[in-house]
């Protein structure tokens, strides 16, 4: 095997230095499929070859505690995709042999051979090996059809074309073991950079899937025509809006004995003077901006130091618009009064118009709605808030934007 391989190699090299921009369309794209094909070959012999060594506990001998760990650092893979390779080895190789054959022969690609093996071993429980193996044909079939999704949604309505009688036992022994693999599967992993910013990443089940999208659907969508950020900005935006709405509830688990809350330490005259960073309680440091704009949050918890250092003030939540002004606050601006915004009220924070600490009073006349997005919009912009003769939260555009400076409105929550 190695003789072949070492010429493999040296003929897929010789590829590699093949000019395709001299390829004619139909070459282009037979050299395409061609590749393809050959790929999955090669990763059906590194399953076999990954199988053969678990099972004879090669890394473990070799001082490793697992597979997936030696292949991590044989390989330089993550731990996730070493472990799927394990995982994927064992599958395929109890799977019947025309799965294995289907994938040598680069008929299936590595994924669309995982969807087979998954649906034919639950085939296999509930209708045995003789009905598994027709099962195999119908997959493999449709593998040159359809890509690895659709072959799983598929996949779980096999037993309608090889065994109907016994259909709607399999649908529900598939939506069990889908149910048990998403399970298993579940995480969220949040790890610190060295910026102090968090990296998110993780596998959701249905529930919770369905969950973050019917919450975080609605705020990530563009919030206006003045709206910049990317798809990805504006999930992470509105993720961030689920988290300062559930805080506001205050329903979450006491944490040490305290409410859930976010506690920001700076110093008071940096603070008035717009100058002082701002260290949160988990250690990471924010801009003056920030700090500003997150002090008028009904729901942070001010940690003011004097000069020295010394607390002068900690340990009193402070809900700088709550109760009866809120409500006032709801029926007055009715939503996010940003012009062309509609974010509704429970998704808005209490903006101080004339900064609380520049002297600002908590009142209805000091005070403004604004959704997170637009919130951090205006503590980083030039736009201008203020009350109209009429009482009516308007917005002056910075003079880039519009020369006469005409103040805006959002008519959208006066039309609903």
């Amino acid at each position: 095997m190695i003789d072949e391989l070492a010429r493999a190699d040296q003929a897929v090299a010789a590829c590699a230095d093949t000019a395709v921009w001299a390829l004619a369309d139909h070459d282009l794209i037979a050299a395409l499929d061609a590749s393809h094909r050959l790929a999955q070959r090669l990763a059906a012999t590194q399953l076999a070859l990954v199988r053969e060594l678990d099972g004879r506990g090669t890394a473990v001998a070799q001082g490793a505690s697992s597979t997936a760990v030696w292949l991590r650092g044989r390989l330089r893979l993550d731990i996730g995709a070493a472990r799927r390779l394990v995982g994927l080895a064992a599958a395929v190789d109890v799977a019947p042999p025309a799965v294995r054959e289907a994938l040598a022969d680069g008929t299936v690609s590595v994924e669309q051979a995982r969807v087979i093996a998954d649906t034919v071993a639950t085939v296999s429980a509930v209708a045995g090996g003789e009905v598994a193996d027709k099962a195999v044909g119908v997959l493999v079939e449709w593998a040159g059809r359809f890509d690895p999704t659709l072959l799983r949604r598929l996949g779980t309505r096999i037993l309608d074309h090889v065994a109907p009688d016994l259909a709607d036992a399999a649908d529900a022994a598939a939506l069990e073991a889908e149910a048990a693999r998403a399970a298993r599967d579940r995480h969220v992993t949040v790890s610190a950079q060295t910026d102090g910013r968090l990296r998110l990443s993780g596998i959701l089940d249905a529930e919770a899937a369905a969950l973050l999208r019917a919450a975080i659907d609605p705020l990530g969508a563009p919030s206006g025509p003045d709206d910049t950020r990317c798809a990805g900005q504006r999930r992470h935006d509105a993720l961030a809006d689920v988290c300062r709405l559930a805080l506001r509830t205050g329903e979450l688990p006491e944490a040490g004995g305290d409410p859930a809350q976010l506690v920001v330490t700076t110093s008071f005259d940096g603070l008035t003077r717009q100058l002082s960073a701002g260290a949160l309680d988990v250690g990471l440091r924010l801009t003056p901006d920030t700090v500003r704009r997150v002090a008028c949050d009904a729901a942070v918890l001010p940690a003011v130091l004097g000069g020295t250092g010394q607390v002068l003030d900690v340990g009193r939540q402070r809900r700088l618009v709550t109760g009866p002004l809120r409500r006032a606050l709801v029926l007055r601006d009715r939503g996010c009064a940003f012009p062309g915004c509609d974010r509704p009220p429970r998704w808005c924070a209490a903006h101080h118009i004339r900064h609380w600490a520049d002297g600002g009073a908590t009142s209805l006349d000091n005070a403004v709605l604004l959704c997170g997005h637009h919130h951090r919009h205006v503590h980083q912009t030039d736009w201008v808030v203020r009350l109209g003769r009429d009482g009516h939260p308007e917005f002056v555009p910075p003079a880039w934007l519009d020369p006469d400076q005409i103040p805006r409105r959002n008519e959208f929550h006066r039309r609903t």
